[in-house]
């Protein structure tokens, strides 16, 4: 069960801001926005992770991992990890912007 920790985190995160989407905050109804918000930072940091793993300057307990690895050994569950956090952080964002935006007026 250890092996499944990761992913079980990062879909708790998703699970706990579907509400957010839900109220109105439309993040995933603007795909193409939401790749131009995400995509260009998580591929810096997975980059950076990569470059990381590679001279071994950090790497990941197997115990938490599904044991899947991508290209330069990067674990799927750190990959999903750029795409998930920030996507939950702009869920965020944009709901507070949304309820400050109706509190103004």
């Amino acid at each position: 069960m250890d092996h499944w920790q990761y992913l079980f985190l990062l879909g708790a995160c998703l699970a706990v801001t579907l509400p957010l989407e839900l109220s109105g905050s439309r993040v995933y109804r603007q795909p193409a926005r939401l790749a131009r918000a995400v995509l260009p930072a998580a591929a810096v940091f997975v980059a950076w992770d990569v470059l990381a793993v590679v001279n071994g300057v950090w790497d990941y307990d197997p115990r938490y991992l599904l044991g899947v690895r991508l290209p330069f050994g990067l674990p799927l569950e750190e990959a999903l990890f750029f795409l998930v956090i920030p996507l939950c952080g702009l869920l965020s964002f944009e709901t507070v912007e949304r309820l400050l935006g109706r509190a103004r007026r």
